[in-house]
């Protein structure tokens, strides 16, 4: 990824999109995020990528924004710098992404996880929205994502706290799907993104799709908007090659078409 703090790397239709930049704690700064907007561009251009990982390696996530660069922007350059644009960028990427977090998991960093489809956690893993200790609250999806997650009430131990939970516990809560050991949870981040890249690339997209608009919109219109995908599908090539691998008791090759 040139310059920026964020490495990128494809195997097994699987793209992993790595934050390194350890001497700030992966720090959110805007080359990061920069860095990994360019990253899920890349990804979704991509046809060989079917699922993304998102990660810091196994001892660190990320810690939140950068706070430096945070206290001398104004509310004027805030509304006007690309953090936005990256935010909504990763809000919007396409593909399945599992985020496979370890050590701090705070502010920013959790709200970066949250706009993935799983989060595998290590052992090691604090989850948290610490953003009111510095007399603001989150602004990324912290408020609004975790209270869709756990409920209005446990999302306020966490947002006007600033208190942090355990991997565990966030499993408990339904913002995380496995715990792992710290030492692992890049290869088990990487083993749920093979499950899913395994699966027809054009029904995984549209599954992701349906289970976002569930976040959006009511009961009745996010079922005309499931069956109007189911119809697409119908309509596909992997939709048959799916069928008949079924009834010839073999594994399907699903091409995306």
């Amino acid at each position: 990824m040139g310059s920026t703090p964020v490495t990128y790397q494809v195997g097994d239709a699987v793209a992993v999109v790595t934050i390194s930049r350890p001497e700030a704690r992966n720090a959110l700064s805007s080359d990061v995020l920069r860095g990994l907007a360019e990253a899920m561009d890349r990804a979704e251009a991509d046809p060989d990528v079917r699922a993304m990982v998102l990660t810091g390696g196994p001892k660190l996530f990320a810690s939140g924004a950068d706070v430096r660069e945070l206290r001398a922007t104004s509310p004027a350059q805030y509304l006007l710098s690309e953090r936005l644009a990256c935010w909504s960028r990763f809000a919007r990427f396409p593909k399945p992404a599992v985020a496979a977090v370890a050590g701090y998991v705070l502010g920013g960093g959790c709200e970066l996880a949250m706009t993935c489809d799983f989060i595998v956690a290590a052992d090691s893993a604090m989850l948290g929205q610490p953003e009111i200790k510095l007399g603001i609250i989150p602004g990324a999806g912290g408020t609004q994502r975790w209270a869709r997650v756990s409920g209005r009430f446990r999302a306020a131990e966490l947002v006007l706290t600033g208190g942090f939970v355990d991997a565990w516990t966030a499993q408990r809560m339904g913002l995380v799907n496995q715990v792992v050991p710290a030492e692992r949870v890049v290869e088990a981040g990487i083993a749920v993104a093979r499950s899913v890249a395994a699966q027809s690339p054009v029904a995984a997209r549209l599954g992701k799709a349906a289970l976002r608009a569930s976040e959006e919109v009511g009961v009745s219109s996010g079922l005309d908007y499931e069956r109007s995908l189911l119809l697409t599908l119908l309509s596909t090539d992997d939709h048959l090659e799916g069928i008949d691998a079924f009834l010839e008791k073999r594994p399907p090759s699903f091409k995306g078409l």
